[in-house]
């Protein structure tokens, strides 16, 4: 059976009629309170992150210190070595040769020495019997002199060729990570030609820039190294995070601040050094270091609270006649996802309205007196 508009409308107006007449009191609109948080100041750490870069602490660029053809490469790139083992091999006839000539060379030289010193003992036992000159004297002295000047330089030629000879080995200068191998076994080497890149890994520096603000004044340009080194002591252990979210488990510790503020960035440089045992770090790799820094006696407040007007923040207090009015702030974000800093525009004992506050107006009536309980302290 259908029922038109006009045979409904009379059906809900006898309903309310037979409510009105068995005194049926409808409903009333129950007005709720705001969330409201009483602002105080706390102590909170704040995680900042910055953008690093890792290197090896002793990074070596190994370069031969003699020209030659490289006969063998001892290692491959990404192999882990230690200090001292052997690299590479470079054709040390040639140095060979060159050490057995200046021994050679040495010889000569103490033998014409000896013989200088002969005449020179015979001439001066002459001389003391007046026999020969004081210039013939003189002049086998001058002899035996230069003959001894002779042997220290054949000396020191021997000890270059052994030095020389002693290049055509290439050794480990520090424990690390073999980098890229551009050359090949035959290649002609020399001195300006790069073998590899050592990555002293033991260790591993991240580098990254704060803005001045973020340290302490005692870390400025003008400070003596004393006052540098037991700030930097008292700063708190670091974090290092992968690209892809993993936490390094070592944690590092701040080990150099730049004296001087960069004039074009208004920013310190900082180093922070990461224990490397097992060899899990490498040179190059990207990502970002956690430094936590302690504010003390700071006003935070959640970030619910906040509303974002285009450029402007604002929280809404809620004045003495429970209605609310807009409060511009400034705002430092506390790191930990759900709370923010106000560097500006509240002080301590004022109630601010927290949850739901996108949704107030202002003037409106936030608190009704028998909903303050619900106040968040």
């Amino acid at each position: 059976m259908k029922i038109n508009k006009n045979t409904l409308n009379v059906m809900m107006s006898a309903i309310v009629v037979a409510f009105i007449g068995c005194n049926i009191d409808m409903p009333e609109e129950v007005q709720t309170s705001y969330e409201t948080l009483t602002v105080e100041k706390k102590d909170i750490t704040v995680p900042l992150r910055f953008s690093a870069r890792l290197k090896g602490q002793a990074d070596v660029t190994v370069t031969p210190q003699v020209s030659g053809q490289l006969i063998k490469i001892c290692v491959t790139e990404g192999q882990q070595v230690a200090k001292g083992q052997t690299l590479f091999v470079i054709d040390s006839r040639n140095a060979q040769l060159d050490l057995e000539a200046a021994q050679a060379n040495l010889q000569a030289a103490l033998a014409q020495e000896n013989s200088a010193k002969l005449e020179y003992d015979s001439n001066r036992n002459l001389f003391q019997k007046n026999i020969v000159s004081r210039y013939m004297l003189e002049n086998s002295e001058n002899a035996y002199r230069q003959a001894q000047a002779s042997v220290a330089q054949a000396k020191a030629q021997v000890s270059r060729a052994k030095v020389n000879l002693g290049f055509c080995t290439i050794t480990a200068p520090v424990t690390g990570v073999i980098g890229e191998i551009p050359v090949r076994t035959g290649d002609q080497v020399s001195p300006a030609v790069q073998l590899t890149i050592l990555s002293g890994n033991t260790t591993m520096s991240a580098e990254f820039s704060v803005t001045e603000a973020i340290l302490e004044e005692s870390v400025s340009a003008g400070v003596n190294k004393s006052e540098k080194e037991r700030y930097i002591a008292t700063l708190p252990d670091v974090l290092f995070v992968m690209k892809n979210g993993t936490e390094y488990p070592y944690k590092g510790r701040v080990s150099s601040v730049t004296g001087v503020v960069d004039a074009a960035t208004g920013s310190l440089g900082i180093k922070a050094t990461f224990p490397n045992p097992d060899g899990h770090l490498y040179s190059g790799i990207q990502g970002t270091v956690v430094l936590p820094i302690a504010n003390k006696g700071v006003i935070v407040v959640p970030q619910e609270a906040v509303v974002k007007l285009q450029d402007k923040q604002q929280v809404y207090k809620v004045k003495a006649d429970s209605t609310a009015t807009a409060i511009t702030v400034t705002t430092v974000d506390a790191g930990n996802g759900e709370d923010v800093i106000v560097t500006s525009g509240l002080k301590v004992g004022d109630r601010i309205i927290t949850t739901g506050a996108n949704n107030v107006t202002e003037g409106q009536k936030v608190l009704f007196p028998e909903n303050k309980n619900k106040e968040k302290k």
